[in-house]
């Protein structure tokens, strides 16, 4: 027992013994954890580097875009074809994706030799001898007939602009195919299959190994961004925003890039680290001074490192008692995988016996356990500088998410890493270390870059058939040139029904006459009170108007709340509810005993007879008070006052905010003699010849008319280009038939129709995984201020996420593009057509006028207008190419409902006063 123990003890020592003494030997193959962040941090700046549009061309990591936008969501189905060529093996796979219950592959595939002759021959050969072998797989599948979607694995650094070609850069691993370099594979290769002519083949995708590996394991796990490669070679892929990517145009969304990562340090970058044997390893290779880090990582080389060790410490008398044999000289004697064997922890120190005795080296226990470390030194080098790149490309993921944590899943491949003992284990670790705050899961990817082809296809084809589906829904939202002179057109026709007085009853755009004859001529003056109802607030103002050389308006307001309830009561209770706020806001400003001229805003369709008379027609907006529709609504209003006793008003006029709006730009701008508004609701208001108003007596002079533009259409004239979601908006609101251009352009609307679209595309697959969340089916929802925010070009897709987010939908970077563009049409196509009407308004008056140009001023109010990024650009645009002989300067109005109604109250006493006085 005792001599057990001693003995062990011994070995122990000598074991302990002999590690220091190789640790000490290769001291500068171990690293400390400061050296490999310090690297991990050379390596970030060689990604920014590769990615930069000046730095990229001198830079030694390439970071080649591959066009691959999209990792698997697990909707893809298909039959596809993959090719994989990167070795001495040539594989071809049918891979057919079904969904019954669940996703499934299944995979045939079957290996072709690549002979040397070929390798090293001329480029057509090549190329027919994969076309070659295609033929024979598709006749052997029986599908020489179809015509396939084919994805390519070809595992050499390409340039590529489009996912479907790669030129090739330059050859590697022993591949030396003549006339092929500087060349697109892809036309190399329809080129062959096109010189048979027996069959077809549609080649979707060139993808590298490494991209096809974060492809096959993101077909398992959604989350998986990286891919790398640990085998012969080394590389690694991941999703970089495309905002950062300099050598591609764009900037919505993510893409693959391949960052060919072998050749770090190629300018000098990691002298400091290499070791003389890595320069002699360097100097007997076939391409030196390039791939530096490959050499010092990868399994083509760590044999070889390793039997270099050895030679100069069996000379150095430190090993095998100085022995020196012809086989331990030979170059290649000793393989990775005997490091692998050498490694194992059970019968490692066998293994180690075995081979160096097949070297000749007759080795002792002592030079069997020195052995033995030097392989973990040089196995553990390799480990660590793959966790120091991939902590470096981990590190700018969390970055570019802006996340404190990250969440990801790294595919990997590659013989070394699935066949040595301790490596996964060891390069885990040390990520977890120099990485801490990030949950990374490894996956193994299991069936190499076949199936990953057959995945980036398989996306590629989903991506494509659903752009085509979704440009197709969305191509009924793009209106063209004839398209908007056509609703320009149509709504010159409506604007002569409207003043027509045989068409005016049928007519849709009512054009109603609103007694206001005179615009501001500066001569205003005095106080008046102004009530401005449109929507869910109600305010009441006072306006001091002072003529003068220093003409100046002063305004005091309050706002109050109308409740729903009051909304949809009776009239009697909302206007009492009206006249109980006056009361409050002239107590509020000591005003109770003057009896002030009044201007009331009243913002829906009303018949004047008179500058203070207005029968309202129909309410909008969510009004519903009994017992208005039909009457006089100045009438109603001074009825509540006499019914509360407390003060008198001089009620002036009743206003619409449109002229409002227009009235209060033309105190600024004498040109301004039409108004605007495009916010919640949409109309417009302008000055017409009297002679033209057939519905109002006389033929002097001119009067505003109220258009109420928002009902046009609503006889069928614009069904043509109305959607399938422009009805359901319609018939789902509260006055379904009614307003249907109003529908189209203004703010109430724009959200819910976006909705819709959003919907559909979520039924039919194309987003949120198709998944409909409950927020979504909530009506009104999406607030129209959402596609401002969506819209806006400051805005990266980041935050189009978190606004979706706030909605409850879970979006991915590619639903976030989605729903930008949907948001883009709705939104462009409010735009035009409200520009199609303002052009059919201003040649009317080019008309009118007899002029062949015309100079006028729009006054222009409304949240759209004024808080869209591009919808005020859009419609501007609109007007000038629809009406190109008139000059429409925009002037934003400042409160034409409250400013706007005191100053039509002001010119309506001054034209009252010059009556009298007359």
């Amino acid at each position: 027992m005792i001599a057990a123990q001693l003995l062990a003890y011994y070995f122990t020592e000598l074991k302990d013994d002999q590690v220091k003494k190789i640790d000490k030997y290769l001291y500068s193959m171990r690293f400390s954890d400061e050296t490999l962040l310090d690297i991990m941090g050379r390596f970030r700046r060689e990604l920014e580097n590769g990615l930069g549009r000046d730095t990229n061309p001198t830079a030694t990591v390439k970071m080649l875009p591959t066009f691959v936008r999209s990792i698997p969501d697990g909707s893809e189905k298909g039959d596809f074809i993959a090719l994989d060529l990167g070795g001495s093996n040539f594989r071809i796979l049918r891979v057919k994706v079904s969904h019954e219950k669940k996703q499934t592959v299944q995979m045939e595939s079957q290996i072709y030799d690549t002979p040397e002759d070929i390798i090293h021959g001329s480029g057509t050969r090549l190329f027919d001898h994969v076309a070659e072998c295609l033929g024979d797989f598709m006749e052997k599948q029986k599908i020489k007939d179809k015509k396939l979607p084919v994805g390519f694995t070809f595992s050499f650094p390409c340039a590529q602009s489009k996912l479907d070609e790669g030129i090739l850069l330059t050859w590697t691993k022993r591949f030396k195919a003549s006339g092929v370099e500087g060349m697109d594979v892809v036309k190399l290769l329809n080129k062959a299959i096109k010189k048979r002519g027996d069959y077809d083949a549609d080649i979707m995708a060139v993808v590298n190994d490494t991209v096809g590996t974060m492809m096959t394991c993101g077909f398992d796990d959604q989350r998986c961004e990286v891919g790398i490669i640990i085998g012969t070679g080394t590389n690694a892929c991941y999703m970089e925003e495309l905002r950062h990517i300099d050598l591609v145009e764009g900037d919505e969304g993510r893409m693959c890039i391949n960052t060919e990562w072998g050749a770090f340090g190629d300018d000098g970058l990691l002298e400091d680290i290499r070791t003389e044997f890595d320069r002699e390893i360097d100097r007997g290779s076939l391409n030196p001074g390039k791939q530096l880090f490959e050499k010092m990582v990868s399994g083509m080389y760590m044999g070889e490192l390793v039997r270099l060790i050895l030679v100069k410490m069996a000379k150095e008398g430190l090993l095998f008692e100085g022995r020196i044999t012809p086989e331990l000289l030979t170059k290649g004697k000793f393989e990775t995988k005997h490091l692998s064997a050498i490694e194992k922890s059970k019968e490692g120190l066998k293994k180690a016996k075995e081979i160096l005795t097949r070297l000749g080296v007759e080795p002792s226990h002592e030079d069997c356990i020195a052995v033995q470390h030097v392989c973990a030194i040089v196995s553990f080098r390799s480990a660590n500088l793959i966790a120091a790149t991939l902590g470096g490309i981990l590190t700018r993921l969390r970055d570019n998410k802006g996340v404190p944590r990250l969440r990801t899943t790294v595919g990997i491949d590659g013989s070394l890493y699935k066949m040595h003992p301790q490596y996964s284990r060891r390069l885990h670790k040390t990520v977890r270390r120099l990485v801490p705050d990030s949950d990374v899961r490894f996956l193994l990817s299991e069936s190499g870059s076949g199936k990953g082809a057959a995945m980036v296809t398989a996306v590629a084809y989903r991506l494509a058939d659903q752009a085509r589906q979704i440009k197709e829904t969305l191509d009924e939202f793009r209106l063209t040139h004839a398209q908007l002179l056509e609703v320009k057109k149509r709504m010159r026709t409506e604007i002569q029904n409207g003043l027509g007085k045989k068409t005016h009853e049928t007519a849709t755009v009512k054009m109603l006459p609103t007694f206001v004859r005179s615009t501001p001529d500066g001569s205003e003056n005095g106080d008046f009170l102004a009530l401005d109802l449109g929507g869910t607030n109600f305010r009441v103002l006072l306006v001091k108007i002072r003529s003068g050389k220093r003409r100046t308006v002063e305004m005091h307001n309050k706002i109050y709340a109308i409740p729903i309830e009051v909304m949809q009561g009776t009239g009697e209770e909302l206007f009492d509810h009206i006249v109980h706020c006056i009361s409050d806001f002239l107590d509020y400003m000591g005003m109770k005993n003057a009896r002030l001229p009044l201007g009331f805003t009243f913002s829906f369709p009303c018949k004047q007879t008179s500058l203070d008379a207005g029968v309202l027609i129909n309410w909008t907006k969510g009004f519903k008070a009994t017992d208005c529709e039909g009457e006089d609504v100045v009438g109603l209003l001074r009825e509540g006052i006499k019914r509360r006793e407390e003060f008198d008003l001089d009620v002036v006029a009743v206003v619409n905010d449109t002229v409002g709006t227009m009235m209060t730009c033309a105190y600024e701008e004498p040109t301004c003699e039409i108004g605007l508004i495009a916010g919640t609701g949409s109309n417009a208001c302008y000055m017409e010849e009297m002679k033209n108003i057939e519905t109002v007596e006389g033929d002097q002079g001119l009067m505003c008319v109220n258009m109420e533009w928002g009902a046009f259409g609503d006889n069928g004239c614009l069904d043509d280009i109305r959607t399938q979601y422009d009805r359901a908006v319609d018939e789902l609101s509260l006055n379904a038939g009614k307003q249907r251009y109003e529908k189209m352009c203004s703010g109430m609307y724009l959200g819910e129709i976006v909705r819709n679209i959003l919907i559909d595309l979520t039924k039919r697959g194309f987003l949120f995984r198709g998944q409909i969340s409950e927020t979504l089916k909530t009506r009104g929802i999406f607030e129209t201020k959402f596609l401002s925010q969506i819209e806006s070009d400051r805005l990266a897709l980041l935050q189009v996420r978190a606004i979706l987010q706030q909605l409850g939908l879970d979006s991915t970077c590619d639903d976030s593009i989605i729903v930008k563009e949907v948001c883009g049409t709705v939104s462009r196509r409010a735009a035009q057509i409200c520009g199609a009407g303002m052009a059919a308004v201003v040649d009317k008056i080019r008309e009118n006028r007899g002029l062949e140009k015309l100079d006028i001023t729009v006054g222009v109010d409304g949240t759209l207008y004024k808080l869209h990024p591009h919808f005020s650009r859009i419609m501007h645009q609109t007007v000038k190419e629809l009406a190109p002989k008139c000059y429409v300067t925009f002037l934003l109005s400042e409160d034409g409902s409250g400013k706007g109604a005191a100053l039509i109250t002001a010119v309506g006493c001054r034209l009252r006063e010059q009556e009298q006085q007359n």
